[in-house]
């Protein structure tokens, strides 16, 4: 079997400052035609986006995906409510998570596999301000480590 290759469209890297991901999923994304070719221009934004579980469907709020130029009418609204798709057995067992433990669902990032539109999700655990401080102090220090680290190499 052939590999699939990955090409990553779009990333939330305001979920990675405002959440732990404790468990990563995949899942497929229901687009219309101009969506898909405005996915394909790369005009998508994930910040702000969050799913949740209505009527046993997983669906995706807050995914912007720009209206295609060429699309005139069979645009689609950018904010609509995306339908992602997973098996139903997975679907509960995230609802159950959501529910109970005071975990969300946060889209992390938007790719093609091969020529499907997956969406990676992440079971996330909201961050304080204290955990938001300590990552940031963390990423600094590792940033001034790899320059004085790269200083010492041209010298």
């Amino acid at each position: 079997m052939a590999e699939k290759s990955v090409k990553v469209i779009a990333q939330n890297k305001k979920a990675y400052h405002d959440y732990f991901v404790v468990e990563r999923y995949e899942a497929g994304i229901e687009l219309f035609g101009t969506e898909v070719k405005s996915v394909r221009a790369g005009q998508v934004n994930l910040k702000d986006s969050f799913c949740k579980v209505y009527n046993g469907e997983l669906l995706a709020l807050g995914i912007h995906i720009s209206p295609y130029e060429h699309g005139n009418i069979y645009n689609k609204d950018p904010l609509r409510y995306k339908r992602l798709l997973m098996h139903k057995r997975e679907i509960l067992k995230l609802n159950s998570a959501i529910n109970a433990d005071g975990y969300s669902l946060i889209p992390l990032s938007l790719y093609f596999s091969g020529s499907r539109v997956k969406v990676e999700l992440g079971l996330c655990k909201g961050k304080k301000l204290y955990d938001k401080r300590e990552s940031d102090a963390k990423r600094s220090a590792q940033r001034t480590i790899e320059r004085t680290v790269k200083g010492q190499r041209e010298d």
